[in-house]
């Protein structure tokens, strides 16, 4: 070891391993265990500290903010409970195929087994749940270990990666070399696939392309449209990831997810051509794998993905493709267009179906309260092209991802495993990593009402995002399968909420209430020029329990 090497304690190397990996913000709910970067953190102005009120709502912004960069988001909680709290944004960061780093403080290691103070075996709790879970158990490989943890993040299929902290690592000194920043290796297709890929397109007679996944980057997907364009082909998006083409584009034709269309459903089933890109076609994308059949689809199947643990795993592709999004993409700019292109007609329909699909219907004759179809249309037409909508899960989500279309990539923060609560925190990370951009939040009464603390954290580091609270009174879509399984028999789906908009002031933010649906462009207005972060509650009718489904 050189002697010129500082003295330094585990905080500060393990800080240090973040800014050379050009961290610059990280999320946290403060805990004694790692006291010793805090510390740290004191001394490092180019890493920003966001501290949240639960660390539930910590972990669902680092999952936010690796969504919305392509970079680990990090997390840093306390041990026990802390970590117990976070494990909510990890399991979303595995579905959603999320790059995300969580430390979690640990009792000292001449303590583990006995049960300590807060004590949890982190390998054992996270190890089906996380990419990889480890504890750092000496000093000196910090560097070696934090750099692991950034390469299986970033690799491949992206994902969450958790580490534990013993007390005596981050409270311990010593001279300790630096790590490199991680570079990250990307597959690149092969020549023979895309050759194969193309002979598949030149005798299709029916084909669909269907996005989804991450690691895309606005060249991505800028490429993947002028393929689409070159060969006029009909593009579904994937559960939650919308934004990666342009809705108003004439190619684009639905979203494969919660509330798809009918129609859409049905042209899956009778494509003969699927090139799927990104997607792992999970449950929800393949209607419980009703669409797109397992293990040996009955439509030909080209399977793109970055992870080729992903490839073969659920399904026998007829043609499977290990490669980078961004490879494959700008790969697929260099292939020749067919001579004949037979699925004019097919394309066009799926396009029209889409458009019927995703113009708001007449409201009900006998609807109280507001119209949450022209709620979303109104924001489809005002909003700038880059803003950002969130949401978490609910019945209320279909009306968002079915009558608002998404104009560019990064613009939809929403959670592929359902996960309620996600949208408000996911926001906030939003609007402090980009705070020039527009954001907006959807949350049903039932999802806002899991983080609504962090009203708290949005004033504190300045937020000025809007969230829109749809409050019917109820778990809509507990209730709407309860009524379908056991008609009239309403059990422990009743909610009773607070005064949301006294309940928003109080934090210091803005806040009111709409009741009818001409009054909601207003109070948006509002809301937006407001200068600090909004609230606005809208009185739906809990008989909608969908767009054209109604209780009654």
């Amino acid at each position: 070891m050189p002697d010129s090497l500082p003295t330094r304690n585990g905080g500060q190397i393990l800080v240090e391993a973040l800014r050379r990996n050009a961290v610059d913000t990280l999320y946290c709910v403060p805990g004694e265990s790692y006291l010793p970067v805090l510390d740290a953190l004191h001394d490092v102005p180019t890493i920003r500290t966001i501290v949240t009120r639960h660390e539930g709502a910590a972990s669902n912004m680092a999952d936010a903010y690796g969504k919305l960069t392509g970079r680990p988001g990090i997390c840093f909680v306390t041990r026990g409970p802390g970590a117990t709290h976070a494990a909510n944004g990890v399991h979303t960061a595995k579905q959603d195929s999320t790059p995300m780093i969580l430390f979690i403080g640990q009792v000292e290691g001449g303590f583990i087994g006995r049960e300590a103070f807060q004590e949890v075996d982190y390998r054992q709790m996270f190890g089906g749940l996380a990419k990889w879970a480890t504890e750092i158990d000496s000093l000196e490989r910090i560097p070696e270990i934090v750099a692991k943890a950034f390469a299986i993040a970033l690799s491949g299929r992206p994902g969450p990666v958790v580490i534990g902290l013993p007390e005596e690592v981050l409270f311990g000194a010593g001279a300790v070399a630096d790590a490199e920043p991680v570079k990250i290796a990307r597959a690149a297709p092969e020549a023979a696939a895309l050759a194969e890929l193309q002979q598949l397109l030149n005798t299709a007679q029916r084909p669909l392309v269907v996005v989804g996944g991450t690691g895309w980057d606005a060249a991505a997907c800028q490429a993947l449209r002028r393929f689409v364009t070159a060969n006029n082909l009909p593009v579904a998006a994937s559960f939650r990831r919308q934004d990666l083409f342009d809705n108003r584009d004439p190619h684009y034709v639905g979203q494969l997810g919660l509330g798809v269309s009918p129609k859409l459903a049905e042209r899956v089933r009778e494509a003969d051509l699927l090139l799927v890109i990104g997607s792992r076609l999970g449950e929800t994308v393949s209607n419980g794998y009703t669409l797109i059949e397992s293990p040996q689809p009955k439509q030909t199947l080209v399977h793109v993905h970055p992870d080729p643990q992903e490839l073969g795993r659920v399904y026998q592709a007829r043609l499977p493709i290990l490669s980078s999004l961004s490879l494959f993409a700008a790969a697929l700019e260099q292939l020749p267009a067919p001579a004949q292109r037979p699925w004019k007609a097919w394309c066009e329909s799926a396009r029209a179906d889409y458009l019927a699909h995703s113009t708001p219907p007449q409201a009900h004759p006998q609807l109280i309260g507001v119209d949450l179809a022209q709620v979303v249309a109104h924001l489809d037409q005002v909003l700038p092209e880059d803003a950002l909508i969130a949401n978490g899960a609910g019945n209320y989500t279909v009306w968002v991802h079915r009558f608002y279309r998404y104009r560019q990539a990064r613009t939809e923060l929403a959670p592929t495993n359902g996960a309620m609560g996600y949208g408000f925190p996911a926001a906030i990370a939003a609007k402090l990593c980009q705070p020039e951009r527009t954001v907006v939040c959807f949350a049903g009464d039932g999802c806002f009402m899991m983080y609504p603390q962090e009203l708290a954290t949005a004033v504190q580091f300045g937020a000025p995002l809007v969230v829109i609270v749809v409050n019917n009174g109820m778990l809509g879509t507990i209730r709407m399968h309860q009524e379908r399984e056991y008609p009239g028999r309403v059990s422990a789906t009743e909610l009773r909420n607070p005064d949301f908009v006294a309940l928003a002031r109080a934090f210091g933010a803005h806040a009111e209430c709409v009741e009818r649906t001409g009054d909601f462009p207003a109070a948006f207005e509002r809301a937006q020029a407001a200068g600090v972060p909004a609230l606005i509650e809208l009185r739906t009718d809990p008989r909608q329990i969908g767009p054209q489904v109604r209780l009654d």
